[in-house]
């Protein structure tokens, strides 16, 4: 049986990566609720808060069971909930995982993803010997792939046809980050 894995506080210069409680459900909601943030997602936009309560309950379960781990984002200046980050299908036979993550549409374009996304990598690198990082981003969304590139991440292929969003056949594009490629110096360096 695989060990847990605790999802970490992690610090950056204007956001906090912490573990999801109850309190956040309706944060996330709100979030998952949005058809323009979920635009490009292959799950439509959620309609019960429930689904908000059974997400936090899931990342405790990826937590226990040691397959990832699921981070609320918060900005520091004033404490809000901006999205969340995840590093999930974690193999440390294969010492591989997958990044994934959304954020609330009035925070786009500041480069809020790609800072989080730069702690948890640091932190993923440092901790869980991880050799690949695995990302997939549908073709049509440039802002994600441009947060992936920024990190360093590969554009390796595109998945044909993977994924129907919102009732529209789409394909996706894939991503790695090798251990090797990963510039953990190439923004802000996350605290502890």
């Amino acid at each position: 049986m695989r060990a847990s894995l605790p999802t970490p506080s992690l610090r950056t210069a204007r956001l906090r990566l912490r573990a999801f409680d109850d309190a956040d459900a309706d944060d996330l909601f709100a979030l998952h609720s949005s058809a323009r943030i979920l635009r490009y997602w292959d799950s439509p936009p959620w309609t019960e808060r429930s689904r908000a309560e059974r997400f936090i309950a899931i990342c405790r379960r990826m937590e226990q069971e040691g397959t990832g781990a699921r981070w609320a984002v918060d900005r520091v200046s004033d404490g809000a909930f901006i999205g969340w980050c995840t590093l999930n299908s974690w193999n440390p036979d294969f010492r591989s995982a997958s990044l994934g993550y959304c954020y609330d549409d009035a925070t786009w374009g500041r480069g809020y993803a790609t800072e989080a996304a730069r702690a948890l990598l640091g932190w993923a690198f440092d901790t869980l010997d991880l050799n690949r990082v695995q990302a997939e981003a549908d073709t049509r969304n440039a802002a994600s792939a441009r947060v992936l590139e920024k990190l360093g991440f590969v554009r390796e292929g595109t998945l044909r046809e993977d994924c129907v969003v919102d009732g529209e056949v789409s394909d996706s594009w894939v991503y790695g980050l090798l251990r090797r490629e990963w510039q953990p110096s190439a923004g802000p360096v996350p605290t502890r």
